[in-house]
């Protein structure tokens, strides 16, 4: 699998003129061609001609075809057998606490879905899908959240960032955002003071906010954002459940694959072979 070439075409895809779509269209639904076939083979499949399969090589970085042929072999060579790895699940133990506990996050879960409205994720998900970068933002607790939010997209699509500055490292991350880049604000009480000017900027940038909030913030975060997502949080006393906000989270996620099946399942292809390639888990 050519896993660095495929993701060089995905970070370049809406660069590419008609006739290099056509050439990454042939290399994503079969990646050996590289391997198999001759520049002039290619372009005569792609219909293309051979100087503008020269171009689109180029484009993305490599000398020539050759280069790209000897590092998809390089890759193919340096992976392992896949193997599968089966786990036994561990018991559960159920009493009262643990029943109070199920039944308040179950509640939770039931009133945010049901008030949910259908034509949202949909939405969100066109909007995911049209930006050239999307970034999570959380604060406190809510920022492992995010940091959960980046890992979960970054298997679905390129592009995607956590903004995690801390003091003047914010004007370095807020310098990469741009027009029509996605900002998926997650937050709950309390809310630092930098989120102010953080909402200016990226409303100045042109930036599309997505808001996953509690219901008590949400009037004040449909100011803001294109559209909010409020989640019921009651929990028994100080700590609180971010379980909610992590289940819409995921409920995106499977929105967005939804409308994407076959650039995700190539994208998820091609991560996975890296992984492989680079040997780094058991």
């Amino acid at each position: 699998m050519a896993s660095r070439l495929i993701l060089r075409i995905q970070e370049r895809s809406t660069r590419l003129t008609s006739s290099e779509r056509k050439i990454a269209q042939v290399l994503l639904q079969n990646q050996s061609l590289v391997e198999t076939h001759t520049a002039t083979e290619l372009a005569a499949k792609a219909g293309v001609s051979k100087a503008t399969t020269a171009r689109f090589f180029r484009s993305l970085g490599y000398a020539d075809f050759e280069e790209v042929r000897l590092q998809a072999r390089e890759e193919r060579n340096r992976r392992e057998p896949y193997s599968d790895v089966e786990t036994i699940p561990e018991p559960a133990t159920f009493g009262r606490t643990i029943s109070d506990h199920l039944e308040l996050e179950l509640r939770n879960l039931t009133r945010t879905f049901e008030e949910l409205r259908s034509d949202l994720l949909p939405d969100v998900a066109h909007i995911m899908e049209e930006a050239p970068r999307v970034w999570f933002v959380g604060f406190g607790d809510e920022q492992g959240l995010a940091r959960l939010g980046r890992s979960l997209f970054a298997r679905l699509r390129h592009g995607v960032h956590e903004l995690q500055g801390q003091g003047q490292t914010w004007a370095n991350e807020l310098s990469m955002t741009g027009p029509r880049d996605v900002l998926v604000l997650l937050t709950f009480e309390p809310r630092p003071k930098v989120l102010r000017p953080l909402l200016a900027h990226a409303r100045t940038t042109r930036m599309r906010i997505i808001t996953l909030t509690d219901h008590a913030y949400a009037p004040q975060a449909e100011r803001f954002s294109e559209v909010v997502l409020p989640c019921h949080v009651a929990s028994y006393g100080a700590l609180p459940t971010h379980a909610t906000m992590l289940s819409v989270l995921r409920l995106i996620a499977v929105a967005y694959l939804g409308r994407n099946p076959d650039a995700v399942s190539q994208r998820i292809s091609t991560l996975a072979a890296i992984d492989e390639e680079l040997d780094l888990f058991e």
